[in-house]
């Protein structure tokens, strides 16, 4: 009897660990890239660099094949950002002065935000909407306050903040909550 009730709890707790293997699957399958493990870490494996769309930055149309649905789409090569809502509407296109530190290209998701704080540089920011990481340093969208000016890609300084306007971040803020897909060109 012995060796039969052995067997069964063997079988029951391979069950058992099988279902919670394929259910913590499920689980991992369903949270965007930029939520799973570290928050924001790396590009999702569907979007390669490779695979990534390459954008002409003299253009300030929205670029094809970076997805469908509310999207934050970002031009390393244009410095260049585009809302694009629900429904793949255009809501607002503009121009941003990215840190020393660029994200690769890829699909992200928002993954923290802060109303005002300081900025890596020392410079005093508001309408913070992070979505990646690059060597510890977080990177994303953000507005000086004041006079508040620092120089695009400073050397001294490693900063993985992409500035804009005090209006084009007020108009991030609102668009870009958290889980919001951020899609990083060329």
């Amino acid at each position: 009897m012995a060796g039969t009730s052995s067997g069964i709890v063997a079988g029951l707790t391979a069950a058992a660990l099988g279902a919670v293997g394929f259910l913590a699957y499920q689980a991992q399958a369903t949270v965007p890239a930029g939520l799973g493990g570290r928050a924001g870490a790396s590009a999702s494996p569907s979007m390669t660099a490779a695979s990534t769309p390459s954008y002409d930055p003299t253009s300030t149309a929205l670029p094809g094949g970076t997805g469908v649905g509310e999207r934050v789409v970002y031009s390393l090569d244009a410095n260049r950002v585009w809302l694009v809502g629900q429904t793949n509407q255009l809501e607002r296109t503009f121009r941003v002065s990215p840190g020393s530190v660029d994200p690769p290209p890829g699909s992200y998701w928002v993954t923290s935000r802060s109303n005002a704080i300081t900025g890596s540089d020392g410079a005093p920011i508001e309408h913070v909407v992070r979505f990646t990481e690059v060597d510890g340093l977080a990177v994303g969208f953000s507005a000086a306050v004041g006079s508040a000016v620092r120089s695009a890609g400073d050397p001294v300084v490693r900063t993985g903040g992409i500035r804009e306007t005090r209006a084009d971040g007020d108009a991030m803020w609102d668009f870009a909550t958290i889980g919001v897909r951020v899609m990083v060109i060329r």
